[in-house]
């Protein structure tokens, strides 16, 4: 209302707010709901910019819509790496939130300032049914830290078995360590570090 009783803001424009929604029968981020709720917008209602999803799996589909229809998508859900892409999918989208290419950054600078010149090594636990945010936040880092030189930066998969002694081997080999996962796989690498001499 404050955006239409000025009309120099937008001339020859009235601001209307249309809702749809991208959440699921369960109230969850739902990356099929969403491009729905989307293609369905743009048909009934013929949006010029449209805001949201919040959620990085469905903000990547809306956004690849909007950049077909060549309308802007401004959401806080396009944190991950691949939003970078402004050549194509994404060239019509705006982040109103952070990205993980400025982790990434923060982590190459991080480096330079304390001239760690060896390795590093991530660990993370990745769930592959929420929204993955260990995953996007290292992949942040995976990504930038190469631009560095002299700085290896390696990914190990390793499965949730219980046996974490060639992890920790791998750690205490090849560099400093950050390990960050949580409930049991934590309290197990924790364990091991500790009775590896990390």
């Amino acid at each position: 209302a404050a955006v239409n009783a000025r009309p120099d803001l937008l001339p020859g424009f009235t601001l209307r707010w249309v809702f749809g929604s991208s959440e699921d029968r369960h109230g969850v981020c739902s990356e099929m709901a969403a491009p729905l709720a989307a293609v369905d917008l743009r048909l009934a209602h013929h949006p010029v910019a449209f805001l949201g999803p919040g959620c990085v799996y469905t903000a990547a589909p809306v956004a690849r819509f909007t950049s077909h229809w060549r309308l802007p998508l401004v959401t806080a859900g396009a944190e991950a790496h691949g939003f970078d892409d402004k050549q194509e999918r994404f060239r019509l989208t705006t982040r109103a939130g952070p990205s993980h290419r400025k982790l990434g950054e923060l982590g190459v600078q991080l480096h330079r300032w304390f001239n760690w010149t060896q390795r590093a090594l991530l660990v993370y636990w990745d769930e592959k049914m929420d929204d993955r945010p260990y995953f996007f936040a290292a992949e942040g880092l995976y990504i930038q830290l190469p631009t560095l030189r002299n700085l290896t930066v390696l990914d190990i998969a390793f499965h949730d078995d219980g046996n974490f002694s060639f992890i920790i081997q791998e750690i205490k080999q090849k560099g400093r360590s950050e390990c960050r996962p949580g409930g049991d796989t934590g309290r197990g690498l924790g364990v091991r570090g500790g009775r590896g001499g990390l």
